[in-house]
């Protein structure tokens, strides 16, 4: 009886488990297929973008000046505060003017000895023009007298000459400012001998409102602007504007304006300089200060910007953009970038318009998946 029971059991638990295996493999395997995950993507667009180039530059007086003796002496005063502002004309340093004096008052002794002797030589020539139409006199006497009365002339000529020579240095002695601007340190004190023209400065002014930056570009880069310019992927800057990014990251309050570039290129560096010149009223731009500078390189009229974040590189080091295919699955494009613009990468090549790059869900997806793509706005990809 007991065996009939087991029996009996063990018939209703198999059949049970019959009857429950094909609703279970129908669960497990009804849902095996891969499940569609939403992403959030955007459409490439292509319109025209402004393209601008960082380069490195360094700031530069508008004007300098080094201040030279043109006299030799000893200083008596210096009239400027170092570091200050002076004006153009303005008194810098004094010279001991003494011998400078006396020279000039022998100057002018000399001139008036010369002017005496011209005045006894023309008279006497006069006289000897009318002796000699009466033969009073040689002809060689008054050849003599002629030329020693021209020699008289000659004489008084020369000591002007001297006399503003003597001015001239006298004026010397007192050093002016020969521009306007900031001056620095002073390298001599009062009591210090200088000579004229001497090889030291005695301090040197600048000129800093407003400021020049030369701006470095490579050669090659160069090049390549003016090819693609050439074949039409560039349209040529319709301005000259220039913005500056400081050592600290902060950019610059003001826009410059480019100048001129140079005619050659620099064979250590093979570069070429820009110069720019920009407005500096509260004195922030210093004369040797490196900074950025971002200049107009031309207009891409097909410019395709797509977020950052959007471009990943994979083990060879290339750019890669996910986007969903026509099939509604993830696929993988290498793509060509140039420079970031707003937090945007520019891609030169690998996308189409109407692309649908992903931008959200990156990290959940691979390619070959199925995804369900849902287009969120340019802000919201960034």
């Amino acid at each position: 009886m007991r065996q009939t029971i087991k029996l009996a059991s063990v018939i209703s638990v198999a059949l049970w488990m019959a009857a429950c295996s094909p609703q279970e493999d129908k669960a497990a395997h009804g849902g095996a297929g891969p499940q569609s995950m939403e992403v959030g993507v955007i459409k490439v667009e292509a319109k025209p973008q402004v393209i601008q180039v960082e380069l490195p530059g360094r700031s530069k007086a508008f004007l300098e000046a080094e201040v030279r003796p043109q006299v030799n002496g000893i200083i008596t005063k210096r009239s400027f505060v170092e570091g200050g502002n002076v004006k153009q004309g303005e008194s810098l340093y004094q010279i001991d003017s003494s011998t400078y004096k006396a020279a000039l008052v022998s100057a002018n002794a000399d001139l008036a000895r010369a002017n005496a002797s011209l005045a006894s030589a023309k008279a006497k020539a006069a006289r000897y023009q009318q002796l000699v139409k009466t033969n009073a006199i040689s002809k060689q006497d008054f050849d003599e007298a002629e030329a020693a009365y021209k020699e008289a002339l000659a004489s008084v000529t020369v000591a002007e000459a001297a006399i503003n020579t003597a001015k001239i240095n006298l004026e010397y002695t007192e050093v002016l400012a020969p521009i306007s601007g900031r001056i620095g340190k002073s390298s001599v004190t009062a009591g210090a001998l200088v000579t004229a023209n001497q090889s030291q400065t005695l301090a040197t002014i600048q000129q800093l409102d407003p400021i020049n930056v030369d701006i470095a570009q490579s050669s090659a880069q160069l090049l390549r602007l003016k090819a693609k310019l050439k074949q039409g992927k560039l349209l040529a800057a319709d301005n000259a504007d220039v913005q500056l990014v400081l050592e600290d990251g902060t950019v610059y309050g003001h826009t410059g304006k480019l100048q001129f570039a140079e005619v050659s290129v620099d064979q250590n560096t093979g570069s070429v300089i820009l110069r720019a010149e920009f407005p500096n009223p509260d004195g922030i731009l210093l004369p040797g200060m490196y900074v950025r500078a971002m200049l107009n390189a031309g207009t891409d009229p097909q410019a395709i910007l797509v977020p950052q974040k959007a471009i990943t590189r994979n083990a060879k080091g290339e750019a890669v953009a996910m986007v969903v295919n026509t099939q509604g699955q993830v696929e993988a494009k290498i793509v060509t970038t140039a420079e970031v613009i707003n937090h945007q990468w520019r891609v030169t090549s690998g996308l189409a318009v109407g692309d649908q790059v992903i931008v959200e869900g990156l990290q959940k997806i691979r390619p070959g998946a199925p995804v369900t793509p849902k287009v969120i706005s340019a802000t919201q990809a960034q």
